[in-house]
């Protein structure tokens, strides 16, 4: 985050911290505090931002369908405190700009209460800074970055932990367990990769170790063959990847096509059905960081398995990970807007989130809680692996609850 950033956060973050306790006193006096955007006699008007049409389309659907699932389920329980949740979407493309714009129609024409999974790192970089000169919450979103959770501020919190985290924790598990010498990286050029570069270089220092080489790639990029000759080139035995989807399966393709064969260790946005389901047979033994297991339709869980028929019966489609984590980000809302009760202000909003705690009831995740000065529910995350086609589970929780 630059520095102008930085002092604005701050500044804002103490604005909303006597704004808050400014509510606060106003609610002991009715009709003293002015009515709370998006919310009305009989909905919450809520904003979400996807890639809906760009390079991470296929992630951004599917967050959006899971968050769209548990609307409807809140709204045909009743709502709550007697409102419905309105959900309004706006695609991004995956592009900073497109996410500027869409926040900015969401804000002052939706007039929004929240924004709730916005995907993506560089996007939320881009919008928050509209959403905290309105006071309005950055909810939960679809990206894994330090960003997203620190410094701690009044309107920010998240269920995902940062690549930066995911790789500082899994590079060391997973260079022991392979008994790697040489680490390696390939990451895309933005914010996002280099959250991954980062924490695999923060990894490596605690292990007096450096990276042995390093390539990156620009959004979109389709061919890696230059990248992964250099990194064959250094004989890179472990290669973490900070990538998305398409680019996960052209990486790990093309080097196997070389004769490349180190163990890959792809962050969180690359723990989906699709990386198997288009890349095949080479993605076997590919790694992932992760927080949840996957949902897949023939789970050994019932309540999962009942999970995504309902969820395919919306969609037509098997639900993937970000289904998952987009039906937990409303789910964790709901249970913070029953705690905020039924005068709901921001300010009532932001009291019920401090201190609540939340045990995944379907998925596998770790315990969560928030706090005034934790806005990251869990920092525990574990390995899964790709085998016979599938992603199985490779360890139990490490570093953290």
């Amino acid at each position: 985050m630059n520095t102008s950033l930085k002092t604005r956060v701050a500044t804002v973050a103490m604005a909303m911290a006597f704004s808050i306790g400014q509510s606060s006193a106003q609610s002991a006096a009715p009709g003293a505090a002015p009515p709370t955007q998006g919310v009305m006699g009989d909905q919450i008007v809520l904003g979400t931002i996807q890639d809906l049409s760009g390079p991470a389309a296929a992630l951004g659907k599917h967050a959006l369908a899971g968050m769209r699932m548990r609307v409807d389920q809140i709204n045909a329980a009743g709502g709550i405190h007697g409102r419905k949740l309105l959900l309004r979407a706006e695609d991004s493309v995956y592009d900073p700009r497109q996410a500027v714009l869409a926040a900015q129609k969401l804000l002052q024409q939706d007039r929004i209460f929240a924004m709730v999974g916005h995907f993506g790192t560089a996007n939320n970089m881009a919008a928050m800074p509209l959403q905290f000169e309105r006071g309005v919450v950055n909810f939960m979103p679809v990206a894994p970055a330090r960003e997203m959770y620190e410094p701690p501020h009044a309107l920010k919190f998240a269920t995902l932990v940062s690549g930066h985290e995911q790789m500082r924790h899994a590079v060391p598990r997973l260079m022991t367990e392979k008994k790697a010498e040489r680490a390696c990286i390939l990451y895309q050029d933005d914010e996002f990769g280099l959250e991954v570069l980062r924490g695999t270089e923060a990894a490596l220092t605690a292990m007096n170790r450096t990276l042995t080489e390093r390539s990156s790639y620009k959004r979109g990029a389709t061919d890696f063959a230059s990248q992964m000759a250099r990194l064959k080139a250094a004989n890179c035995d472990l290669v973490v990847l900070g990538t998305v989807v398409r680019e996960t399966i052209g990486a790990v393709v093309t080097s196997r096509a070389m004769g490349f064969a180190p163990t890959f260790l792809v962050n969180m946005a690359g723990y989906t059905d699709l990386i198997h389901r288009l890349g095949g047979g080479a993605m076997e033994g590919l790694y992932a960081a992760m927080a949840h297991e996957f949902p897949y339709p023939d789970s050994p869980s019932a309540a999962v398995r009942e999970w995504a028929a309902a969820y395919k019966a919306r969609t037509g489609e098997d639900p993937n990970g970000t289904s998952a984590v987009g039906w937990q980000i409303i789910d964790i809302l709901a249970r913070a807007l029953e705690r905020a009760g039924p005068q709901l202000t921001s300010a009532e909003l932001l009291e019920a989130m401090n201190g609540l705690a939340y045990d995944d009831p379907l998925f596998g995740a770790p315990p969560q809680r928030w706090s005034a000065t934790q806005r990251l529910g869990s920092d525990a995350v574990r390995l899964a692996r790709i085998e016979g086609g599938r992603w199985r589970v490779a360890s139990e929780y490490f570093n953290g609850q």
